[in-house]
C-alpha cells in the first residue's frame, strides 16, 4: 500500500476520529492531514481511524448515574466488511479476492484486529478457505488494554452443519471456533463439531439462525465488538433484522459485468434501510466508504 488519501468525513463518529476527518460545515482538512497523505499510513493510524464506538458496555455494566438502564451505551457493536465493483459485483469467479487491493487487504486486517468476533457464512467459510484468525503484534497492546483475547474468535453461520471440522479452523484455532445453528440441526453434526473442539450457539428455533439472537448471543459472552464478512446472503439477513450498525465499504474502480452477486442477497426490504456517511478513503482509485446506520 502506498498510502491513503482521506477524502471527507460526513459525519462525526462516535468512535475516536479518523485521521483526516473534518468538522461539520468545513470545507479544508486539518493541519495534520497534509503529513498523512503524504505517506503510507500505520496500522496504528488505521486501528484509531476504525475503532469501534467507545465505550461499548458487556452486560452486568452498572448503571450510569441519571439512567434507569443497565449502561447508556451500545451492548454490541454489528459491523460489516464488504468489497464491491462499480457494477456492483460482490466477487469475481466466485471469490472477493480478485476485485479487492493491497490497501483493501490491509484495512481487512485492521478490522479484524480490532474486533472480538468475526461472522462469516458457511459458504464463504468453504469458498473462501477460512483459517483461524491469527494474533498480530500490531494489535497485542490494543487488545489487551481492551481484555480483548489475542485473537479474534471465528464464529461460522450454519443451519445444516455441512463443514469440515477436521479443517485447522475447528482443530488448531488460538481462540474456539464458534458455530451459530438452530435449535433444528443435527445432533450428529452437533457432536462432530463439538468432538471437533468448536462451541455450538443455538441462536433459533427453528433450523436456521435468527440474526438479532445470534448477536445478542455473541454479545452475551461478551464479544460485543463484532464484524461480518458475510457472504451476500447473510449481510441481507442481518440488514433485514435491522441489527447492523455499520457497512465498511471498499468500492473498487473495476467493471465485471456478468451476474455476481451484490454485497446482500434476499428478499427486498419493504423500505430501504437509511445510512450515513461517516468516512472516505482513497487510494489508487479505490475507495474505502463507512457509513453507520442512522
Amino acid at each position: 500500500m502506498r498510502r491513503l488519501f482521506p477524502v471527507t468525513d460526513q459525519t462525526a463518529p462516535a468512535a475516536a476520529p479518523a485521521p483526516g476527518a473534518q468538522s461539520e460545515g468545513r470545507s479544508e482538512a486539518p493541519a495534520h492531514v497534509a503529513d498523512l497523505v503524504d505517506r503510507e499510513w500505520t496500522l496504528d493510524e488505521l486501528a484509531e481511524a476504525y475503532a469501534y464506538p467507545a465505550p461499548l458496555a458487556t452486560p452486568g455494566t452498572p448503571a450510569t448515574p441519571g439512567t434507569s438502564a443497565a449502561s447508556d451505551a451500545p451492548h454490541r457493536w454489528l459491523r460489516a466488511n464488504m468489497v464491491s465493483t462499480l457494477d456492483g459485483a460482490a466477487q469475481h469467479d466466485g471469490r472477493s479476492q480478485a476485485i479487492s487491493s493491497d490497501a483493501d487487504m490491509r484495512i481487512f486486517g485492521t478490522l479484524r484486529g480490532l474486533a472480538d468476533v468475526v461472522i462469516a457464512g458457511a459458504e464463504t467459510v468453504r469458498l473462501e478457505g477460512y483459517r483461524p484468525a491469527r494474533a498480530r503484534d500490531a494489535f497485542a497492546a490494543r487488545r489487551a488494554a481492551d481484555g480483548q483475547a489475542p485473537a479474534p474468535a471465528i464464529a461460522v453461520v450454519s443451519a445444516s452443519l455441512n463443514l469440515d471440522f477436521s479443517l485447522p479452523l475447528f482443530t488448531s484455532p488460538l481462540v474456539p471456533t464458534l458455530v451459530l445453528t438452530g435449535a433444528a440441526a443435527s445432533p450428529d453434526r452437533v457432536r462432530d463439531a463439538e468432538k471437533a473442539g468448536a462451541r455450538v450457539i443455538v441462536a433459533g428455533d427453528g433450523p436456521g439462525v435468527e440474526p438479532d439472537r445470534a448477536v445478542a448471543a455473541l454479545a452475551d459472552m461478551g464479544l460485543v465488538r463484532q464484524l461480518t464478512e458475510g457472504g451476500p446472503r447473510l449481510l441481507g439477513q442481518f440488514a433485514a433484522a435491522g441489527v447492523l450498525d455499520e457497512l465498511c465499504l471498499t468500492v473498487a474502480p473495476l467493471l465485471t459485468v456478468g451476474s455476481a452477486q451484490r454485497i446482500t442477497g434476499g428478499p427486498v426490504l419493504p423500505d430501504p434501510e437509511r445510512f450515513a456517511l461517516a468516512a472516505v478513503l482513497e487510494e489508487a482509485g479505490f475507495l474505502f466508504t463507512r457509513y453507520r446506520r442512522i
